[in-house]
């Protein structure tokens, strides 16, 4: 067995070792690209890696004139606010389906603000915009969670919770650069580099420790541009950490030899885990990997996405070398070149102090005089490249100066400006459209990973804008579906402020009206959210409870309860409901079963009219 194992161990990390080999040139382009963010601009992809290079003579100029940086900052701002908002499809058209998706969705909502998964979806679009790949990983951890019990040790027993954490590319390792997305993908690697003592925490083994290379990433958003070269400007730290093994995930999709996979765990030289794919989140309850992808664009044929700074590169460096030889050729020109004969002055002192004013030039009695050479102006091509090169950087990023205009003292039309505004936006569609399916990607796999584990009751809860707690229960039970698409919006409307004025607009047309010309209790808290008011004043919030007690009496009454009605209820409200649901799906199949249960409705119905003397 022990044979087996080394040999098992042996071949994961082969197999490693050749997957390495075959992305080493994308890690050179993630490295220049990091390092061009940063402002360490003279550096190129050699045979060892990304290095720096150096200046050819002593006088020449190096600054650094980083117009990434700004364009990385923008497109960030902008790419920041596309959260995916989506809707939950129910199973069926009866009514407990259709509760079912309410729930599915207030689980998700529950989920995304325990885990912060803006802050998270931020943190992606970083990695994205510099390497042009991230990943989500998304997993569950039974350590995590309520207490639900003892075991036989005594130790705690927890209902688990997920996890969804961001992964840069440079830990992820596909069978083949060639699959252009992860369903193409066959085998997957995950490989991170842990500490000795963190490996004993996780897996309960020890494992020889060693020094591992690294990639530190500490500063990429907080130190970028403006610090010069040469020791001042940051750059890409590949360190080596101590005392430390890498533990290698290999995840192979089902086959006829491993009909659920097979997920294969190496910590250093030792085997942790082999055994199937853990997690049921592919089609139809199949197990898959527990990773999504995101990119900033796409590249046909390749797994890897291609960042914005990646094209920006040539032009960043054109635009350095065209500054500094026009700031070379203004130095010359301000400081003067001298013209000597030689033997005529004493060249050392002249070379230290210049011709600095008031300076007494002795020279050779019957010598020429040094004199300085004519200048030429400035050529008329450098400005216009320059110029040039500037429009290229708005042409490749998609980034327009739009966000730093002063439009007030300006003459451009309102329309012109909106048409402005939309072609910058169009042209970061296809980023935004990743991040979306990402997103969508990442609610489905949370409600099929509660399907899978959440067998005890667990309590959620969901803080609404107004900073009211909605609190509720639910189990796998709870979860009959996880179809799930993006909400229809237009991207257009992004702003709070936007959707309010459109809002303004329905109201004044009168499209959120009945066909009495009237605005309904429903529609006016729904019309509250919308503007982001939630509840506004406790008349909507007791709508709101009411419409939920009609509910709840639905679903009673459909189980051949009969409901009391109370003098407290909002009659008309609950008349509505009820007839609502009477005209339903669900209403129409229960009746069949139950001859009974349209007398327990209508006497239900008469009770309220009588209460309000209809």
């Amino acid at each position: 067995m022990k044979k087996e194992e080394n040999k098992l161990v042996k071949e994961v990390l082969e197999d490693f070792n050749k997957r390495a080999m075959a992305r080493k040139s994308f890690d050179n382009i993630w490295k220049m690209n990091m390092n061009f963010l940063m402002g360490n601009q003279f550096c190129s992809v050699s045979y060892n890696g990304v290095e720096e290079s150096e200046k050819q003579f002593f006088w020449q100029e190096r600054e650094v004139f980083n117009h990434i940086a700004p364009i990385f900052d923008i497109r960030y701002a902008k790419l920041s606010n596309n959260m995916a908002d989506i809707s939950i499809i129910p199973a069926s058209n009866e009514e407990k389906d259709k509760n079912s998706a309410k729930v599915c969705k207030k689980i998700y909502q529950s989920v995304k603000e325990k885990l912060n998964l803006k802050n998270l979806t931020n943190k992606a679009i970083k990695w994205a915009e510099v390497c042009g790949t991230v990943f989500y990983k998304i997993g569950w951890n039974n350590l995590k969670g309520a207490v639900v019990g003892k075991d036989e040790k005594g130790k705690d027993i927890r209902s688990g919770e997920v996890e969804v954490s961001v992964i840069s590319p440079f830990e992820i390792y596909p069978d083949s650069s060639v699959s252009e997305t992860i369903d193409d993908c066959q085998s997957i690697i995950h490989a991170k580099a842990y500490s000795v003592a963190q490996i004993k925490s996780m897996y309960g083994i020890e494992v020889e420790g060693k020094s591992v290379n690294t990639f530190s990433l500490d500063s990429i958003t907080d130190s970028v541009g403006g610090l010069g070269y040469n020791g001042t400007v940051p750059k890409i730290i590949e360190s080596k950490k101590a005392d430390s093994a890498i533990v290698i995930e290999r995840y192979n999709r089902p086959s006829i030899d491993y009909p659920n996979g097979r997920l294969t765990i190496v910590a250093g030289d030792r085997l942790v885990y082999d055994g199937e794919l853990p997690y049921k989140i592919g089609a139809d309850g199949e197990r898959d990997f527990p990773f999504v992808k995101q990119t900033c664009a796409e590249e046909p044929g390749c797994f890897w996405g291609t960042s914005i700074i990646e094209r920006l590169i040539p032009v960043q460096r054109a635009y350095n070398a065209i500054k500094n030889r026009k700031h070379e050729f203004v130095n010359r020109l301000s400081m003067g070149v001298l013209s000597v004969e030689d033997g005529s002055v004493d060249l050392d002192n002249l070379e230290d102090e210049g011709l600095c004013p008031g300076k007494v030039l002795v020279y050779r009695q019957g010598s020429i005089a040094p004199k300085f050479l004519e200048g030429e102006s400035l050529p008329r091509g450098i400005e216009d490249e320059e110029n040039k090169l500037l429009e290229e950087f708005t042409k490749i990023s998609g980034v327009s100066e739009t966000l730093g205009t002063d439009y007030a003292s300006s003459n451009i039309s309102g329309t012109a400006l909106e048409l402005m505004i939309s072609q910058d936006e169009a042209r970061l569609n296809v980023t935004t459209e990743s991040i979306k399916q990402a997103g969508l990607k990442i609610a489905q796999i949370i409600l099929k990973l509660y399907k899978q584990f959440a067998i005890f009751p667990r309590l959620a809860k969901i803080i609404g804008q107004n900073g009211g707690i909605e609190m509720f229960y639910f189990s796998s039970a709870d979860i009959t579906s996880d179809d799930i698409v993006l909400s229809a919006q237009n991207d257009n409307l992004s702003s709070p402020a936007q959707k309010r004025e459109m809002v303004f607009r329905l109201l004044e047309n009168g499209i959120l009206e009945n066909e009495d010309g009237k605005l309904t209790n429903r529609m006016k808290t729904k019309i509250l959210e919308m503007l982001g008011m939630g509840v506004w004043e406790n008349a909507q919030d007791l709508n709101e409870l009411h419409i939920k007690k009609a509910d709840n009496e639905n679903l009673k009454m459909l189980d051949g309860i009969s409901c009391k009605v109370m003098e407290i209820d909002e009659h008309k409200l609950h008349i509505n409901e009820h007839i609502a649901f009477m005209l339903g799906e669900d209403y129409q199949q229960a009746r069949l079963k139950n001859d009974k249960l349209e007398e327990i409705f209508i006497e239900h119905i008469r009770a309220h009219k009588k209460m309000i003397g209809g």
